[in-house]
Parts: C-alpha cells; structure tokens; sequence
C-alpha cells in the first residue's frame, strides 16, 4: 500500500509541478504588444501624439530605425506644434476607432512671407512690362532659396521636456501621459524614420505558478519518504523462512561474574549492513532538498500571489491650481537643463570677452552689464570677470503658468563652495529661441523667500500695472529709487522694510564715501550729485501663494560731477573705470556715470500687514560719458 501512495504522490507532483511550468512558458503568452507606424509620405518630422502612445496601459518604449542619426524628443503637444507650426510634418493620431491615423500637416505659418514686400510687389504690378519681368524673376528666383533652404535641426531645443540622439537605432523608454507628444527627426532636413515602433509591457504574472512548483516538490518529497518506507517494509518481510535449529536448554545464569566485562556494552564495530542501510537513508534525502532549493530558486515574484496589502499613502500639503489656470512654462529638470546650459554659454562668452555669444543666452540689464565688463576688461588687464552664472543645485523653480510666449521663470540656484544663492529670471520670447537671462542677484544672506506655488502648478504673471499689490510692478523701481535719493523723506519710505536692506545701505555708505573724499580736493571747484531712476528693462512679477509677488525691476544710479567756474576741469586721472568709458580723462563740462542695479522684491497684497522686502540684488557699472 505504501508504493501506492507513493507512486500517487510522485504522479500528483508531476502535474503540479508540469502545470506550474506551463505556466511560465508555453502558456503564459507575448510579454510585449507593439504597434508599427507606417509613414507614406516623407516628411523632415514625425510627431506622435499622446493618445498613440497610450492606447494601452503601462511605459513605452519607442524604436526608431534608420540610416546615421536619429532624434527623438518629448513635451507638451501644444509646445510641439507650435514649433512643428511652420513647418511640414506626419502628425500620427487615433481615429474614431481607436486605429493608426497618419496624415501630414502643412506649416500653419509661412516664415518666409514678408510683409514688408507686399507694398512693393503691388507698385511693381502697376509699372510697366520690364518691371513686371523683373519681379516675376525676383520671385521665382525667392522660391528656389525657400526650396533650398534647410530645415531647423531639433537638437538642443529648450522646448523639450527630454531628448535622445542615437546612431541607426534609437531605443527610448517613456512614460508620458496623453497631453504630451515625442517628436522624431533625422536632422530637420533629411526624411524622418519611416521604421517606427511603439511597444508596452504586457501583464502576464502568473500567481499560481509558484504555489504549484512547490507543493509539487512538497508532494515528491512525500512520494519519496513513501517510497523508502515501502522498500522498509518490504525488507523485513523478506526475513529467513526455514525452520531453524533446536535452541539448548534453557540453563541457569551464573551471577557470580566479578571481572571486568560485567554489565559493559560491547564495542564492537557496526556490521558492514548497519553502515551501508545509515549511507542509504542520508543519500535518500539530498535529492529532496536539492529540488526544493531548485524550485525555490527559480520562482519570480510575478508567480506568486500578491496578499499583502497596499501601503496607505501619509497625507502631505497640496496646492490646487485655480481653475482655467494654463500649464507651467517648464519643469524643474526642463529648468535644470536649461539653466546649465546657460551657465556653459555664458561662462565661454566671459573667458573670451565675447558679446555676440553672450547675447545667445542673456538680454536686457544682465546683458549689458556684462558688455560693459567685456569692454573694460578688454582694457584694463586685471579689471575683474563678472561672477558665474550658479546652475546647480537649483533649490527653487517657480515657472509661469502660461500656454503662450513669452514665457519666464524664475528660479534660485545654491553655489555650495561659496554658501551663496542666485535668484534669476528666465525668459523665452517665442516657441523657437532659447531661454535667456534677463535678470540675476545675489539672495541675502538672512532672505526668506515667501510660500511659492510649487513647480508642477506654476504661477501666473502679475501684469505691470496691476492694483492688487501694494504697489504695482511698474512702480516698484521708482519708489525705490525715491527711497535711495531722498530716504526717510521719501513718501514711499513707509511702504518698503528698512530691516535688512542692504542695498539701500551700502549705496548710503558708498555715496558718502566718495562725496567726503571728492571735497577734499574739488568742494571749491566741482560738484558731485547722486540721482536714482528707474531703468529701461520692464519689471516681471509672479504671484506667490498667499496673493503677493517677486517682482524684478531694474533701477540705474547715476552720479553727475560737474565743474562750478568755466575755469576749472574735472579730472578723472584715478579712475580707471570712468577713464576707459568715456574715452578721455577730463572734461570741461564734467562726466555722469551709471551704475546699473537688478533688484528683486517681495510685493505683498494690499491687505497684507507686511511691508515690501528685498530679496535679491546685483550692481554693476554700465556706462560713463561726458556731459
């Protein structure tokens, strides 16, 4: 009966353990499902819209395939087809019943049309035949250069949330949801990838794989300790059958034994059986535990059945975008991006005094301030370099909710060597250009920055004359400037926090430094004033959580040195700086020369029992010249 259920445990085992495999081969099925774009006509771009690419649930993985380079990028759909808007490409969509759609999409906005050219080209339709000639021949000629004019190469483009560049083969794993789009391209101008595939993960857990491998293995274990029972049993009933022969008559036991043997176990050594039947019953069980082991081993987490329970999220602060407010201009690793290859740009623009190249990545009070410095270091051999640009870490990212251009950000960098932060401002003017900076300061020391809107949500744009701020942007810098001239006699003194400042002190300082050393040697024939105004660049303001701003202004602060007789000049031997600007080291009418401030505040809302901070700030010298 033993070999019976022995034989039942190792048959049973046998099912379980072949069903359990089936499971995870023949049986289980494709672990991936993918869908082949097919592209009929050629064009330089191939934009795949979001719904492509999550008609099926879980990540994505895109394959391009193609001769030499191959370029792929993902981002927000309306971003791309702005920058895709005038140009010709094969937008791949979902139909109404849910299949592939490629069509192709001609550019929505002519760049080459200039309407400067169309008063002309109606005067030259009145003029005689040869003008007619001549423009017919303009035209056709203006056509060939648009045919031979090149596309615009994706690479490096702002706009992108990431990119990828591959030779051959692109492989991309993604993960995006249906509002954004990938982009793929060779280099702008060749035929994008016509060998394109998108392709998801499939679920094919099996969670009764495992459970049967081992309680299959558990049922041989006890087919085998069956088995050897059996073959127990059936030795010992295998036992000489012959009748034996006659035992001596049973005598009495002599008691009297007094040597050493009495009452000592034999320690004889175990017969050859006892030690051969020991190995037998050892070797008999290794196979056991080296299946287990096997089984064990070869068991996924997939095959098993998920029991435990979901870990029950902690609760965190939120912040709920306003209803109709529009998308953040970038995210934090977008903005990351962007700043460090500003940085780059800028630090090689510093190292080779180059102005050109500097305008690739700055503008307005940032950009002429490092012209100025460029021209005097051109000049003068040790005039110092201005400060880097900081890039990482980026510790704050509050972007401009804003669909349209342009579109800013402001962000705070930390610059761990020298334990100091950068507060900027980053905008893009339209969908093709890059970011660059408009406005940077340095943090103080003890600023605390107000509650922001995290970077997932964004911020929108305080207009320059809005009246729900203690005072509008576009008025900030006068104020300021008020304060910086006339001080506590200034009407806005009230409204700006004094605790603190340290612009507003050290300008104080600095000024009458310069006038006590100037009237030690002039106060008889020259005069030194101060002024402050606000400067060319337009504020931009984001609004905090709590209804208030940051806003960036620029303030210039001019000093003006004049001479009080026509007999007297003033000189301006000892300084270098205003020497090398204005081209000349006296003047009979005196010199003025402007220092250019970017200045960043917090605003609060008209409500607020709070006074207006500075945050930030940098100063640098802009320009002298003669009266």
């Amino acid at each position: 009966m033993r070999f019976v259920w022995a034989v039942a445990a190792f048959v049973l085992a046998t099912v379980m353990i072949g069903a359990g495999i089936a499971q995870r081969t023949i049986f289980q099925g494709p672990k991936t499902e993918t869908a082949a774009i097919s592209v009929e006509e050629q064009t330089p771009y191939l934009l795949i819209d979001g719904a492509v690419l999550n008609q099926m649930p879980g990540t994505q993985t895109l394959r391009a395939q193609a001769e030499g380079d191959i370029f792929a990028s993902y981002g927000r759909t309306a971003d791309m087809e702005a920058w895709l808007s005038d140009s010709t490409y094969t937008h791949v969509t979902l139909d109404d019943q849910g299949a592939l759609d490629t069509q192709v999409v001609e550019p929505a906005v002519d760049a080459t049309v200039d309407p400067a050219a169309e008063a002309p080209a109606e005067d030259a339709a009145a003029g005689d035949a040869a003008a007619d000639d001549a423009a017919a021949t303009d035209d056709a000629t203006s056509g060939d250069a648009a045919a031979e004019t090149t596309g615009r190469t994706p690479v490096g483009s702002d706009l992108w949330l990431d990119e990828y560049q591959q030779t051959d083969l692109l492989i991309a794993p993604l993960q995006l949801p249906e509002d954004m789009s990938v982009l793929v391209a060779a280099d702008g101008t060749a035929p994008a990838p016509s060998k394109v595939t998108v392709s998801w993960p499939l679920q094919t857990s099996t969670p009764w794989a495992g459970p049967l491998i081992v309680v299959g293995g558990i049922l041989m274990a006890v087919g085998v300790f069956l088995y050897i029972l059996g073959i127990r049993h059936a030795r010992r009933k295998r036992g000489p059958r012959r009748k034996g022969l006659p035992l001596p008559v049973t005598e009495p036991i002599d008691i009297a034994i007094d040597h050493d043997d009495k009452g000592v176990i034999s320690s004889a050594k175990p017969t050859r059986r006892a030690v051969s039947s020991a190995g037998r019953r050892a070797f008999a069980v290794l196979p056991v535990v080296a299946v287990s082991a096997l089984l064990f081993s070869g068991c996924s987490a997939d095959a098993w059945p998920q029991l435990g329970s979901s870990p029950t999220p902690s609760p965190t602060a939120t912040v709920i975008a306003p209803d109709g407010q529009q998308a953040p201009a970038v995210t934090k690793a977008q903005a990351e991006r962007i700043l460090t290859r500003i940085a780059a740009t800028v630090a090689d623009a510093d190292a080779a005094m180059d102005g050109d190249l500097a305008d690739t990545r700055l503008e307005g009070a940032a950009l002429a301030a490092r012209d100025t410095n460029y021209k005097l270091r051109a000049a003068l051999g040790d005039y110092p370099a201005p400060a880097p640009i900081l890039a990482k870490p980026l510790e704050i990212i509050l972007p401009q909710a804003y669909d349209g251009w342009p579109r800013s950000v402001i962000a705070v960098a930390d610059d761990d060597e020298s334990k100091t932060s950068s507060i900027m401002v980053l905008t893009q003017q339209d969908q093709w250009a890059d970011y660059k900076l408009s406005y940077v300061g340095s943090l103080e020391a003890s600023t605390t920055l107000p509650d922001l809107a995290p970077a997932y949500i964004g911020a929108p744009q305080v207009e320059p004359d809005s009246p729900f701020l203690l005072l509008p942007p576009n008025e900030i810098a006068a104020a300021y400037s008020d304060i910086i001239t006339n001080g506590e006699s200034s009407q806005y003194y009230d409204l700006f926090e004094a605790d603190g400042d340290q612009l507003r002190a050290s300008i104080a300082a600095d000024r009458q430094r310069r006038l006590e050393e100037f009237n030690k040697t002039a106060s008889s024939t020259g005069n030194l004033e101060f002024s402050s105004a606000a400067g060319v660049q337009e504020p931009f303001a984001l609004q905090t959580v709590e209804s208030g701003a940051i806003v960036a202004v620029n303030i210039n602060e001019i000093d003006t040195v004049k001479p009080t007789n026509a007999d007297a000049v003033i000189k301006v031997n000892d300084n270098r700086t205003v020497k090398t600007l204005a081209g000349v080291d006296q003047s009979q009418t005196g010199f003025a020369t402007t220092f250019s401030d970017q200045v960043f505040f917090y605003v609060p809302g008209p409500g607020s029992n709070e006074k207006i901070r500075l945050l930030g700030y940098s100063s640098d010298i802009l320009d002298a010249k003669i009266l």
